[in-house]
């Protein structure tokens, strides 16, 4: 079964470019959000497994979603895409539950790599 994906970051050119990126990947891209509200009831409606989040957002932030989404569901992937060089925030995040780290800007390659080991599928 394909898990899905809720692509979240208040660029939509980023949403896109990661879109793109995943398009060969076994998921099923079930929507975009631009900002932590919108995503947040996302996860509520839609019941992604796997979410981008980026950190620097309008209304809510992806640290305080992504809190929110680990009271909704604790299995969810969430993989942090941020333009913030900021060792602590990705720590922060990991420990808030992210499963994955990576800094804009994003290539197909690191994408790739990011997402492998996210999917786990480096043993396939």
């Amino acid at each position: 079964m394909k898990e899905r994906l809720l692509i979240v970051d208040d660029s939509s050119v980023m949403r896109r470019t990661i879109e793109k990126n995943l398009a060969d990947y076994d998921l099923e891209i079930i929507g975009q959000a631009a900002n932590g509200v919108e995503a947040v009831q996302m996860v509520m409606d839609e019941k992604p497994d796997v979410v981008t989040l980026d950190i620097t957002m309008p209304e809510m932030d992806g640290i305080a979603c992504l809190e929110e989404i680990m009271k909704i569901n604790p299995n969810t992937k969430v993989m942090i895409i941020t333009a913030l060089a900021d060792k602590l925030t990705g720590l922060i995040a990991l420990d808030k539950g992210a499963r994955g780290f990576m800094y804009k800007p994003v290539n197909a390659d690191d994408l790739a790599k990011a997402f492998d080991k996210l999917l786990k599928r480096d043993g396939e």
